[in-house]
């Protein structure tokens, strides 16, 4: 399955042969990409949540090594991909800071799988993430983000977070948009597999 490669437009109609919508999570520690992901693959202009970060947040949020990040999303981040005629996709991004963990749930509901957005430079940021999935018995691939940082081997990602080799991890660029589509067709793909694989005799 192959997603439409037409740019991201400010207004899109839904098709009225759409019969069938397919809700997924974005999640991942503070400052992984998030909100950049729905960006830059939405066809419509996303719903964007993101406040200017306060010093409230001070000793709060660790934006350590994001220190130019100036805003952050306080609720979800909101976008749509048109997968053919009869389907499209709606994409949540979960906000990242541990304060609003709390609508992780609520963002879960109805959803069919997820994609967690990891920073090697800050794996442990998607432990929690990760955690929540498997207690929820949420079907996810990971998505490496990249920020230009030191290499790492998928088998020491793998490791240190623990996967099963039936997750899927994949390299990405949540700032370009073929990237973030290669994401969102990996994980579609993920899931057929393992409804193929449920309902096999």
């Amino acid at each position: 399955m192959d997603l439409k490669s037409s740019d991201p437009v400010t207004s899109s109609p839904l098709p009225s042969t759409v019969n069938n919508a397919l809700k997924i999570v974005i999640v991942g520690g503070f400052g992984v990409g998030k909100t950049t992901m729905v960006r830059s693959v939405s066809e419509i202009r996303p719903l964007s949540t993101e406040e200017v970060m306060t010093r409230a947040g001070v000793g709060i949020d660790d934006a350590g090594e994001v220190q130019g990040k100036t805003t952050t999303t306080v609720a979800f981040d909101f976008g749509r991909i048109t997968l053919n005629e009869q389907m499209v996709l709606y994409l949540f991004g979960a906000p990242g800071q541990q304060r609003f963990w709390f609508l992780w749930d609520r963002l879960f509901s109805g959803t069919l799988g997820a994609v967690v957005l990891v920073d090697t430079r800050r794996v442990q940021d998607s432990w929690y993430a990760i955690d929540r999935l498997e207690h929820h018995g949420m079907p996810f691939i990971v998505a490496r983000n990249d920020f230009g940082g030191p290499e790492h081997r998928a088998e020491d990602i793998r490791d240190a977070l623990d996967l099963s080799e039936d997750v899927p991890l994949i390299e990405c660029d949540a700032r370009q948009r073929a990237s973030s589509k290669k994401v969102l067709v990996t994980l579609v793909n993920h899931l057929y597999s393992l409804s193929t694989r449920e309902h096999a005799p």
